[in-house]
C-alpha cells in the first residue's frame, strides 16, 4: 500500500504494510537514522519524532496513521542547514549526551516543550517530558532545556 506524506519538509511515498511502525519506515525505508529503537513498547521516548508538531513515539505509531501528515525527525529539526535548532545547541553547550542513546527522543520532545512553554520551569520540564535516560544525564538535560529556551528567546528578540 502507497503512503503519501511529508518528512523534514519533503514528499514522500513509501509502500509498506500500513500497520509497520513509523520508527521502521523512517529508518529502514528512508533511512534517516537518527531515531532510535529504544523499548518498542512507546515507553523510553528513544524514537520521539514529531507528526503535525505533535510529539509521538514512534515505535508504535502506525504508518498507515501518518497519511497526508508532516513528520519531522532530529535531521529535519534545524531550520536550515547553517543554524542549528535551539535544543541541538544546548545539548552541544552543555555536553549532553553520554552514550547518547536516547538523546534524539529528548531532543525532540524538548523541541516541542519549549515551543509550547517559552519559558519551562523545572516542574514543567519534569511533567511534560516523560523519556528515559539510563546513563544519567537528566541533570544536564534540565539544563540544556533551559539554555535552548534562553536561546529561543535571544532569538525571537533578534528578529
Amino acid at each position: 500500500m502507497n503512503i503519501n506524506f511529508t518528512i523534514n519538509g519533503k514528499a514522500a511515498t513509501v509502500n509498506v504494510d500500513p500497520l509497520m511502525p513509523l520508527l521502521w519506515v523512517v529508518r529502514d525505508e528512508l533511512g534517516l537514522k537518527g531515531t532510535k529503537y529504544g523499548c518498542g513498547k512507546a515507553l523510553c521516548g528513544a524514537c520521539t519524532l514529531h507528526v503535525d508538531g505533535n510529539a509521538f513515539r514512534s515505535c508504535s505509531l502506525p504508518v498507515q496513521s501518518i497519511a497526508g501528515k508532516n513528520v519531522t525527525t532530529l535531521e529535519g529539526l534545524s531550520e536550515s542547514e547553517t543554524t542549528l535548532h535551539p535544543i541541538q545547541q544546548a545539548w552541544i553547550d552543555e555536553c549532553v549526551p553520554q552514550c547518547g542513546y536516547c538523546q534524539p527522543g529528548f531532543m525532540m520532545a524538548a523541541a516541542k516543550l519549549i515551543k509550547e512553554i517559552p519559558h519551562p520551569t523545572d516542574e514543567d520540564i519534569k511533567t511534560n517530558i516523560s523519556n528515559i535516560c539510563r546513563c544519567g544525564t537528566h541533570p544536564r538535560i534540565m539544563k540544556a532545556i533551559k539554555r535552548a529556551a534562553e536561546i529561543q528567546a535571544q532569538r525571537t528578540s533578534n528578529t
